[in-house]
């Protein structure tokens, strides 16, 4: 998640802010990497649409080469954040990343099971600007199709799971102390679908960022604590059983008065259905 300066290479470097979980805790601009802060471990088999996106290549063996999240709606079909494949994340133009893999069913990333699939396709949204962060989208399509089971419903507009207050879940693999701290387990937190006008309050447009409430929802706690962090990025936001946002940017990490930013999946749906 890009957190105010979080990206893969940042939360590498600085904490790259989405190849390994947003480790960023300055508030830069918001990018890739988030992991999961005050959350709780939990378990693939409970959410087989959590994924994640690898490259060993670039990201080494240690973690399975996991550098940001995604989620699976389709049964070749899934959706991250288009920062993960940003050549600030990767160091290159994914294109020239010949191992990129999306890896399902594996809860330890230090671990073999579950399966890594190949990339037949990608698809990065090209009207994404890394600037004011809308549109942070792709796509990737999988070789080989997984089980029906394994997809979660994206949620469409006017879904009462965007409303104000209503419990969510954030998964990942990211920072889970805002230091750094990868996690090699899946873990999952519960903060809060919050008004547009919170986030608007918190990101009005300066260095920290600018809330779009057409192409983004936030969530979060009034106090802090719960987030997602440096290596969350493009992980999914789940309410009510279905996929309302994939972890995009926000400053620091489960800071006070900065709730995580996300990609509003109602407002990508179309173009996920047009590339999937």
């Amino acid at each position: 998640m890009l957190r105010s300066s979080r990206s893969l290479l940042t939360a590498l470097a600085v904490p790259l802010a989405a190849a390994l979980a947003i480790v960023l805790t300055a508030p830069a601009p918001a990018t890739a990497d988030r992991v999961v802060i005050g959350g709780h471990p939990a378990r693939t088999v409970e959410a087989p649409w959590a994924v994640a996106v690898a490259s060993r290549a670039i990201f080494g063996d240690k973690r399975s080469g996991q550098f940001c999240g995604g989620a699976v709606v389709g049964p070749t079909t899934v959706v991250t954040a288009a920062h993960c494949l940003s050549g600030g994340v990767l160091g290159k133009d994914w294109r020239d990343v010949r191992d990129l893999k999306v890896i399902i069913g594996r809860n330890d990333l230090r671990k073999k099971d579950g399966v890594e699939y190949p990339l037949a396709r990608v698809w990065v949204n090209p009207a994404y600007e890394g600037d004011n962060r809308a549109g942070d989208i792709a796509v990737l399509t999988l070789g080989v199709a997984v089980p029906a089971p394994y997809a979660i419903r994206m949620a469409g507009t006017g879904d009462q799971a965007y409303q104000p207050g209503e419990p969510a879940s954030v998964y990942g693999w990211g920072d889970t102390e805002g230091d750094g701290t990868y996690a090699s387990s899946l873990r999952t937190a519960t903060v809060r679908v919050l008004a547009d006008s919170v986030c608007e309050s918190a990101y009005p447009g300066n260095a920290e960022g600018d809330y779009d409430p057409r192409s983004m929802v936030c969530a979060g706690l009034p106090d802090g604590g719960r987030d997602a962090c440096q290596g969350d990025s493009g992980g999914p936001l789940v309410v009510r059983g279905r996929l309302v946002g994939l972890v995009s940017w926000g400053s620091g990490c489960a800071m006070a008065g900065r709730p995580g930013v996300y990609t509003r999946i109602s407002s990508v749906a179309g173009l996920v259905a047009a590339h999937g």
